[in-house]
């Protein structure tokens, strides 16, 4: 499945094929970490809404954006019954932490760079779903070709309300794009769905 123009775009590194082969071999892995992705997305966008409750044109967006992950995480939790996988606890990777790390602490500098690091990770969760429907198992592969549209709209969401905000955002764009490039391309010791390449592979 090909990646979105869009998202492969705005993405300044492909995904590791080392990550890929990786996902492929730790399809349990991988199914309770995206379970994650999607509680966390959705606490995010509700997040969103609180701290900016004068956005409103924003707060609606994210309504409903906090809607659709919450659905996608019912779908993964299913899948995750379906194959028997006990649902427990996972561990963290740096991924996420070292985008937020990077977030401006001044406003509306931090609003504009929170959108800017949920755009790309939206942008790479479309992008490595759709490395991924080829390799994974019918029952993965045809929910993460389902979801595939929705992480670029989400995508598309994020980046456009930052824009809104700023207008000039190629320079702050391509500084934390070339940052999020570098944490997917890196030896990571946790294996996740926005890990970098698991440590222990080789390419």
């Amino acid at each position: 499945m090909n990646v979105p123009a869009p998202v492969a775009q705005f993405l300044r590194a492909p995904t590791p094929a080392a990550w890929v082969d990786a996902a492929r071999q730790r399809v349990p892995e991988l199914l309770l970490d995206h379970a994650n992705c999607e509680k966390k997305a959705a606490a995010t966008a509700l997040s969103l809404m609180f701290r900016y409750p004068e956005q409103t044109g924003m707060a609606a967006r994210m309504s409903r954006l906090a809607r659709e992950e919450l659905r996608h995480f019912e779908q993964v939790s299913k899948l995750l019954q379906q194959r028997e996988v006990a649902v427990r606890r996972v561990p963290a990777s740096g991924y996420a932490g070292s985008l937020r790390a990077a977030i401006r602490s001044d406003e509306p500098g931090r609003l504009v760079d929170t959108l800017i690091v949920c755009a790309l990770i939206e942008a790479r969760s479309c992008e490595r779903f759709a490395l991924l429907v080829p390799v994974l198992p019918d029952d993965v592969a045809a929910l993460y070709s389902g979801l595939l549209h929705s992480e670029q709209r989400h995508f598309e969401v994020y980046l456009g309300l930052a824009r809104q905000l700023q207008s000039q955002l190629d320079e702050r764009i391509d500084r934390l794009a070339q940052l999020e490039a570098s944490l997917v391309g890196r030896r990571d010791p946790v294996f996740a769905f926005h890990s970098g390449v698991p440590a222990a592979t080789t390419e």
